[in-house]
């Protein structure tokens, strides 16, 4: 038996929220209808949501508006706490203290990033910005949580309504920018390299008396098996270097031989340059590119440098053949950029309209930790394993990205690879 959801009206924000909701959070058949006869006649588990006050059998949900507006334009937020959580759209006199299905919609859609914004120094949505950041829920998968509470209390409401959540998942990723420290670089990065920075090592590597410390890959490969782990490798293909394309040209032969071999055993996507987000034809000739060498169809995409301003970013993806994207996170500092620990169909605002396009969000990269949190390994440890705990508990699915070079042997990131081992022995074995 379905969900019964009644609204004074239907638009393609409540079709949208409802699906991801009901369907895809807790796998729950749902039906919206318009029609108040039908709804006052249906003897199943029945949503009002509607400013109508409360009843004996429905329950109610208030309705703030925001799911029936077809523009963008600011919102009202204001905050409180309910139960241990933040929330805004606040109602009164409905049997659920706030609108969340409005609240889930302003989340997801990424609504604010619309709106306007400060960018930050590398030209993306500051996640200082961000309505998470300044009321403190960065951290938290907050639609996860809202959602699980109003599972409980329609639950109490009607105790034959029963729910289906997918289990936790977790998928690891891994960017990889620059695959080697010192090899394949050629000459005149290698000089360039050793004058400022003189090194008895680059001289090893390059002699191939040592390995380079980058290399992480064959280490990685057998990790991956001794765990149970099933990854997604991100290769950055600029076409030449820049200023934060510093990657090994794709046209090396142990370049193309890396590619393959992970091609061979793992998913693999396409990791778009920076200078993509200036010259955007750039994208289909790098995906050209991978899909040359790996001789795979490439459709998951992440964004080097987390590069991407909303809508122009998703649409080029979905050009370009992407239909999945792993760049729902900041390059700025970890949590819930979209509050969920569950992938979504990206929502068009501007076309008003969902797309096909699959959004899956990360709330923890090494390199934030690092360069940005000034963590110590210890302290990403700890903040990784609250991430784990909170997406578990949630029954969601938690996204890490690791880069190659935290994971080698470069003293510049000792103890990184103890921290991550340390990390995937926390996890079940079926993960």
């Amino acid at each position: 038996m379905h969900l019964l959801l009644y609204a004074p009206a239907t638009s393609p924000r409540l079709q949208y929220i409802c699906h991801f909701v009901f369907k895809e959070l807790v796998s729950v058949d749902f039906v919206i209808t318009t029609d108040r006869e039908e709804f006052k006649n249906y003897e199943g588990v029945k949503i009002m949501y509607a400013n109508e006050g409360i009843a004996n059998d429905y329950f109610t949900i208030g309705n703030g508006g925001l799911l029936f507006e077809n523009d963008i334009r600011q919102q009202e937020i204001d905050c409180f706490q309910e139960h241990d959580y933040k929330a805004f759209f606040k109602t009164i006199g409905t049997d659920f203290p706030f609108d969340i299905f409005a609240a889930s919609f302003y989340l997801l859609s990424r609504f604010e990033e619309y709106l306007p914004h400060e960018k930050d120094i590398y030209g993306r949505y500051a996640h200082e910005n961000s309505i998470a950041f300044k009321e403190n829920f960065l951290h938290l998968p907050l639609i996860n949580i809202w959602v699980r509470h109003l599972v409980k209390i329609l639950q109490s409401r009607f105790p034959l309504f029963s729910v289906h959540p997918r289990p936790f998942t977790y998928i690891p990723t891994y960017d990889i920018d620059m695959a080697f420290s010192y090899k394949c670089k050629g000459l005149l990065r290698n000089t360039g390299g050793f004058v400022k920075s003189p090194s008895l090592e680059r001289i090893k590597v390059l002699l191939g008396l040592k390995k380079d410390p980058f290399d992480s890959f064959e280490w990685l490969n057998q990790f991956h098996i001794q765990n149970n782990l099933q990854p997604i490798y991100f290769f950055l293909m600029a076409a030449k270097n820049s200023t934060y394309d510093k990657n090994i040209l794709p046209q090396r032969k142990t370049m193309g031989k890396l590619i393959r071999q992970h091609a061979e055993k793992y998913a693999i996507g396409i990791h778009p340059s920076w200078q993509t987000g200036d010259e955007t034809a750039l994208l289909k000739k790098e995906k050209e590119q991978l899909e040359n060498i790996s001789e795979l169809s490439v459709t998951k995409s992440r964004q080097h440098y987390i590069r991407f301003n909303l809508p122009k970013g998703y649409r080029l993806l979905m050009d370009s053949g992407i239909t999945d994207d792993y760049s729902m996170g900041y390059g700025s500092i970890n949590g819930f950029r979209a509050s969920v620990a569950s992938s979504f169909n990206w929502f068009d605002l501007e076309k008003n309209e969902a797309s096909l396009l699959r959004i899956h969000p990360f709330c923890f990269m090494e390199a934030n930790s690092f360069y940005e949190q000034k963590f110590t390994p210890a302290q990403a440890f700890d903040e990784l394993m609250q991430y784990y705990s909170i997406c578990k508990k949630m029954e969601g699915q938690l996204i890490t990205i690791w880069h190659n070079n935290f994971l080698g042997t470069d003293p510049q990131f000792a103890e990184w690879r103890d921290i991550y081992e340390r990390f995937i022995h926390q996890l079940p074995i079926d993960i």
